[in-house]
């Protein structure tokens, strides 16, 4: 078989001189471009993921990518003797909001007041005039992930959701984790916030067209991502964030003296979001250090429930965060558990999108699997890697260690795909589900608790939604508590983002609650490798030595 182009499993012929952009078109592949091709938009990113030898080498225009990705208008085939495999890096995302609460405080910021939206001080006397009311009034709640970003669009009138969307953060080229971007920021300013700023306006012209939306009728945004993430979208120095003691130039502004809180607060034309030019936008504050206005928002969104009691929240994610509150005092630190369980670093990993498998069980020695829009397989998000890794302990078909029982490198999950799972795979999973691992150990050790006696396990972020929560206890993903105490919460930190885009005094309780939460920097417990090592097991955290 002559080799071919080929993304998710679908194929076109090689053609020399033909680019990448070419084969998406034949392939109905939406990628993104205003440039009209010529390389000057930086939008059409894409990562070669085999065969980059066969392409051109990578010209001028694409001087600010690292290896692996390139500009899909400049990336031309050379050579068609090697198959050549590309994914796009923006593709639609399956959203987990939140299940309906109480109603959320209706007080927001930006009201129409006498026909006219104002934007409103804490103590309600208006500041700013944003011009005659346009028909709905509405703000946008945004949540940038590492590796997702969602939003929402909600009537600041009535409270209501009008539209939602999830898209993967299309900064990836700049690094999977906060500390390559960092790097990478450090190297290109800019193009990171650029590429977020790009991605975020085509989402929301798109919204606007179905929903039938002005851009003027939205007065407010309200941001919410852990520090280098929130940080990125507002053109902050982020250099500070990568190195001891890890802070947000908000943060140190804060704990000298001079700043009221690490929010922050822009105008809509100073960022270039595709809203209301004047409409304020506005950052969460940051618990601290790594741990930001995502698990801030994760609070908000669960503001009394369950107070009083013992209690733990994981928020997963590329930057996991946890907290934990015996009823009293209230520990939270940040986990750098990396993208393998969003799909980075694993060679048929993938988030989760249409395609991906979503959930594996082994059943007289083969895999039956489950695909997100019961199509087709293309690789395997988080949820289907941990069934996965439960399946192979289950059956001994893998050690806790994550060796292979038969001694091979790699084993098939789906043969006619060709999809598998490596050894070199399940090592990136034991570290990441080690880094969380530490994290809940530590938090509960310090409050003198063991895992028994959490009252509620609180789960966070869309990967936690469709997680089978037996399979995850089983490989160490989460502490040993029983199933009926885990509350799932889907994406709580833009239902969080939506609580303070609608209420004022939201903002005010969160700004004085984030100030008494204590952080942990994990790695500065004595004990931290021995705990790390131990939580590369594939078994219960019991078993590897955290209290239960």
């Amino acid at each position: 078989m002559a080799p071919d182009l080929v993304h998710a499993g679908h194929r076109v012929p090689l053609v020399p001189g033909r680019t990448l952009f070419d084969a998406a078109d034949e392939l109905d592949l939406v990628v993104p471009a205003s440039c009209r091709r010529s390389g000057r938009c930086h939008e059409c990113i894409v990562e070669v993921t085999a065969g980059g030898e066969a392409l051109a080498p990578p010209d001028a225009a694409e001087s600010f990518l690292g290896p692996g990705y390139r500009l899909a208008c400049r990336a031309a085939v050379a050579r068609d003797d090697t198959e050549i495999e590309f994914s796009v890096l923006r593709r639609q995302l399956r959203i987990f909001m939140p299940p309906d609460g109480p109603p959320l405080e209706l007080d927001p910021a930006v009201q129409a007041i006498d026909g006219r939206v104002r934007l409103l001080a804490d103590d309600g006397t208006p500041i700013d005039d944003l011009g005659p009311a346009n028909g709905r009034l509405l703000g946008l709640a945004l949540d940038v992930g590492t590796t997702t970003v969602v939003l929402e669009l909600v009537d600041l009138a009535s409270g209501e959701a009008l539209a939602a969307a999830a898209f993967e953060n299309p900064q990836r080229f700049g690094g999977s984790d906060v500390m390559a971007r960092i790097t990478y920021d450090d190297e290109h300013p800019g193009e990171l916030r650029r590429a977020l700023r790009r991605a975020l306006n085509h989402e929301l012209s798109r919204l606007y067209a179905e929903w039938d939306v002005d851009r003027h009728q939205v007065a407010e945004v309200v941001v919410v991502g852990n520090a280098t993430m929130r940080d990125l979208a507002f053109g902050l120095d982020v250099t500070p964030i990568g190195r001891s003691p890890y802070r947000s130039t908000t943060e140190v502004a804060w704990r000298a003296g001079e700043a009221a809180s690490t929010a922050v607060d822009r105008r809509a034309h100073e960022l270039g979001f595709l809203v209301h030019p004047r409409a304020r936008v506005w950052g969460a504050p940051l618990i601290a250090c790594h741990v930001g206005a995502d698990a801030a928002a994760d609070l908000v969104a669960m503001d009394g429930e369950a107070a009083g009691v013992p209690r733990m929240l994981v928020d997963v994610g590329t930057n996991t965060e946890v907290i934990l509150t015996d009823g009293q005092r209230i520990l939270a630190c940040s986990c750098p558990a990396g993208p393998a369980f969003e799909g980075g670093l694993i060679r048929y990993g993938m988030p989760g999108s249409e395609g991906a498998i979503e959930s594996v069980r082994s059943v007289g020695g083969a895999f039956v699997i489950r695909t997100i829009g019961d199509v087709d397989p293309e690789g395997i998000c988080g949820s289907g890697l941990v069934d996965l890794l439960a399946e192979l302990r289950r059956t001994g078909a893998m050690s806790p260690r994550g060796v292979f029982a038969d001694g091979s490198t790699a084993v098939t999950v789906v043969p006619d795909r060709g999809i598998t799972l490596s050894r070199a795979d399940a090592s990136h999973l034991a570290q990441a589900k080690a880094a969380n691992a530490v994290g809940m150990q530590v938090l509960l050790r310090m409050l003198g608790l063991e895992a028994a006696d959490l009252a509620r396990l609180d789960l966070a972020g869309g990967f936690a939604s469709s997680l089978d929560v037996p399979n995850a206890i089983a490989i160490g993903f989460l502490p040993p508590v029983p199933p009926e105490r885990v509350v799932r919460h889907g994406n709580a930190s833009v239902r969080g983002a939506k609580a303070l885009l609608l209420s004022r005094g939201a903002r005010a309780r969160l700004e004085a609650r984030v100030g008494r939460i204590e952080h942990v920097e994990l790695e500065a417990e004595p004990d931290f490798f021995e705990l790390f090592v131990d939580g590369c097991r594939f078994e219960p955290l019991s078993a590897a030595g955290i209290p239960a």
